[in-house]
């Protein structure tokens, strides 16, 4: 059969399992039985096929997702960010557009707690919206900053999904974690500066209010008690990589432990909170390494046969500059975005693309920086995208989705314009990676 073939037929079948809304994780394993079954020797294939799933999830550079996951969940459960965002409230004074801008810098503190972009959404969301509705703000600027920032978690480490697309790139974790920090903190202050030339232009969008004195004293002793103690967990998932003196998987430990305690010192750690946390983070790791697991074998079928080899030559033999080649490639995943969720399509893209980035001469680091972004995007894409349907969850009852999609277009079009310079300055990414010092 011939390669383009066997591909359609594989694809087309991935497509028809989730369009019948069968999850992620069993439309692979359905897709790889039956390129088991056609391409791959059929019971020998099976077997083949069950020790490369047994020899893909038990990769010890996976340890630090279900880490990661446990912090975010705990964070959330315990109710330990809201204090953070009141104590950052307070700086805030009289800000145009104030509320908007305390989302995206609370979306930002808690993306460095949380691998999930639908909690950090659904956390800022149900807090802040409410509050932004009663003040007369404008759906413009309280439903799209907390879109956009609630996001972040995918660009701001810990990322679960930066660690699952290095374990697929075989890309060191630890780089990728510490590359998207400035990309991530570039779109976070072009959120802010957007949002504050907005309220300025447009008062109506987000009108004035009278706000209360709050004494420098307090401030100070409130961003003792509730943001600092954050800032220890943010140094061992960052800070103990970045200095060499853990491995990802070590600071991820540490972090969880950390969260841990806080919650108990908040005396918000009970048994109720630590089976939720618990609970969640399972269900969460299982579903991922689930389909982590599936996107290896399909790797392996792909190139089987013959798919991988000669879709690299396709794209290769495009008469395209390797700049255009990566733009289509990237409009390819954008494209993708609107219909399916990130991870699904990190598992399908990516054994697709390393040939063609090793053959084209790609910096692999950069290129994962870049995709982490699209998948970003992915997470606000109408009219599928995860983060979408997380807002329509908390959101006031007169929200329509209507609403809420086009409350997320002009964030959407900052994180484009991040990409594009990461593709122009690509020490966007790889400075900072640079000055890590080695484990």
């Amino acid at each position: 059969m011939e390669w383009y073939l066997a591909l359609a037929i594989i694809l087309g079948a991935f497509v028809v399992m989730l369009a019948i809304g069968m999850p992620v994780a069993f439309s692979l394993l359905f897709v790889n039985i039956m390129g088991v079954l056609l391409w791959w020797g059929g019971e020998a294939g099976l077997r083949q096929l069950i020790l490369s799933i047994a020899g893909s999830v038990t990769s010890f550079s996976l340890m630090p997702v279900p880490m990661f996951i446990l912090i975010g969940e705990v964070i959330f459960h315990t109710g330990v960010a809201p204090r953070a965002i009141d104590a950052l409230d307070k700086w805030l004074g009289r800000m145009p557009g104030r509320l908007s801008i305390l989302s995206v810098l609370a979306g930002t503190i808690f993306a460095t707690l949380s691998g999930s972009s639908v909690a950090g959404v659904a956390t800022l969301g149900s807090v802040l919206v409410p509050e932004m509705e009663k003040r007369g703000y404008k759906k413009t600027l309280s439903l799209g900053p907390i879109l956009g920032s609630g996001g972040l978690s995918i660009m701001i480490p810990p990322s679960a999904l930066g660690v699952l697309l290095a374990c697929l790139a075989k890309i060191s974790v630890g780089a990728i974690l510490i590359a998207i920090i400035v990309p991530g903190l570039l779109i976070a202050v072009f959120y802010m500066v957007y949002i504050f030339l907005r309220a300025k232009l447009q008062p109506d969008l987000a009108p004035p209010y009278k706000t209360e004195h709050v004494p420098l004293s307090q401030k100070l002793a409130d961003t003792a008690r509730y943001i600092l103690p954050l800032a220890v967990i943010v140094f061992f998932v960052i800070g103990v990589v970045f200095l060499g003196l853990g491995s990802p998987s070590e600071a991820a430990a540490l972090g969880a432990l950390a969260s841990f305690i806080l919650a108990a010192a908040y005396g918000k750690l009970n048994w109720d909170t630590l089976k939720k946390s618990l609970g969640t983070t399972t269900q969460i790791t299982v579903m991922m390494f689930m389909v982590f697991t599936g996107a290896m074998a399909f790797s392996q079928i792909l190139a089987f046969t013959g798919a991988t080899s000669n879709l690299t030559l396709f794209f290769v033999g495009l008469p395209l500059p390797s700049m255009g080649l990566l733009i289509v490639m990237q409009l390819i995943l954008l494209a993708m975005g609107t219909f399916m969720e990130p991870l699904a399509i990190m598992m399908v893209v990516i054994p697709i693309y390393l040939p063609i980035i090793d053959l084209v001469g790609f910096n692999p680091l950069w290129f994962g920086t870049i995709m982490l972004l699209n998948m970003e995007m992915a997470t606000l894409s109408p009219p599928f995208g995860l983060a979408l349907f997380a807002m329509k969850g908390v959101a006031p009852k007169d929200t329509t989705m209507g609403d809420i999609y086009k409350a997320s277009i002009p964030f959407l079009g900052l994180q484009v314009l991040v990409m594009l310079l990461m593709m122009v300055f690509p020490s966007l990414s790889l400075w900072l990676p640079s000055k890590m010092i080695a484990h």
